[in-house]
């Protein structure tokens, strides 16, 4: 049975605290000393040791993960499984936002981060493992016109065209988020195909969807899953009319197959603000709305990204949810 997109709940996914190891380089030899255990009898002014966090724990491939470091200076370095982090300034400390390739095979994750405690100090590293498990990602065959399966020659300069304007759009400054709450879905319905399922259209063709597909009648509205800016407003071969929002923080939000776009590239939308409307242009088998969700480079799946807490920094009472009227009808 398919699910329902919970709307603007937002359940936190666990935090993973690490063991964490500091490294000093000195005068091109590295010392390994433990981080310290403080004590409740010590000063309380002093500074607490430095802290990697992960959220979530586990994870599949095709998941977004956020990387927390505090108790350093400046942003640090890092990677995830091999793959650079960009960490900004976020609370008290600093955040990546990063995705798990698809194609990545179940097992421990390595991630690092590396920054000053104290500013004129040797850099400490921060390690720790991710626990990725099995995809379980299921098997679909569908039926769609066969000009979609086989493109005639007419029209794949136009698809040339399309693979470029995806590539200006999403290559966009890195930033801080551009957006003060946690995402929300772009419209209340039920999911009709969860994201990487593996497909074979008309028997020919085989891919990996990159997204989350939601029913919906024709016409009724798409919503922005949280604030950002519009790079993207056109119509595509493939996705039909499309809108991509950029969300900061190398991550984007995408809605594919509209029947109507009703924002321009550079609009600055807010979490909720219609963006179109329900449509089957594109290569569909009928009307939905594609929602995809790309973190520095990667599609990655959308119902994981909202259950993912960008503001644990923040008290309870602080309201950090999307918009009501996304909730589940």
């Amino acid at each position: 049975m398919p699910s329902h997109a919970p709307g603007r709940k937002y359940s936190k996914s666990p935090f993973l605290l690490l063991a964490l190891l500091a490294l000093g380089a000195k005068a091109g030899a590295a010392e390994t000393a433990s981080v310290p255990v403080r004590t409740s009898s010590e000063d309380a002014s002093l500074k607490a040791p430095p802290q990697l966090t992960l959220q979530p724990g586990t994870a599949k491939p095709g998941d977004p993960v956020l990387v927390t470091v505090s108790g350093m200076t400046a942003p640090p370095t890092g990677t995830l499984a091999g793959r650079a982090l960009r960490f900004f300034p976020w609370g008290e400390g600093y955040l990546a936002v990063a995705g798990l390739p698809v194609e990545m095979a179940p097992g421990a994750a390595k991630v690092t981060a590396m920054g000053p405690v104290t500013p004129g100090a040797p850099q400490v590293e921060l390690t720790g493992t991710l626990d990725v498990v099995e995809s379980g990602y299921p098997s679909r065959e569908l039926r769609v016109a066969g000009k979609y399966v086989k493109p005639p020659a007419s029209v794949r300069k136009r698809m040339a065209a399309d693979r470029r304007a995806f590539a200006e759009a999403f290559a966009q400054d890195f930033s801080a988020p551009h957006f003060a709450q946690n995402f929300a879905w772009p419209r209340a319905d039920r999911i009709t195909a969860p994201f990487g399922d593996r497909r074979t259209f008309n028997g020919k063709l085989s891919s990996q969807h990159f997204g989350v597909d939601i029913d919906g009648d024709p016409g009724t509205p798409v919503q922005a899953a949280n604030d950002g800016t519009v790079v993207m407003a056109r119509d595509n071969y493939a996705a039909g009319n499309t809108v991509l929002v950029h969300h900061g923080a190398g991550l984007y939000t995408a809605y594919f197959h509209l029947s109507r776009i009703d924002v321009k590239p550079g609009t600055q939308v807010k979490q909720g603000q219609l963006l179109g409307k329900v449509g089957s242009t594109g290569r569909v088998t009928g009307p939905h709305l594609h929602w995809g969700v790309k973190v520095d480079g990667l599609w990655v799946d959308g119902e994981r990204l909202l259950k993912l807490d960008f503001f644990p920094h923040l008290p309870p009472s602080v309201a950090r949810g999307g918009n009501a009227e996304l909730g589940t009808p």
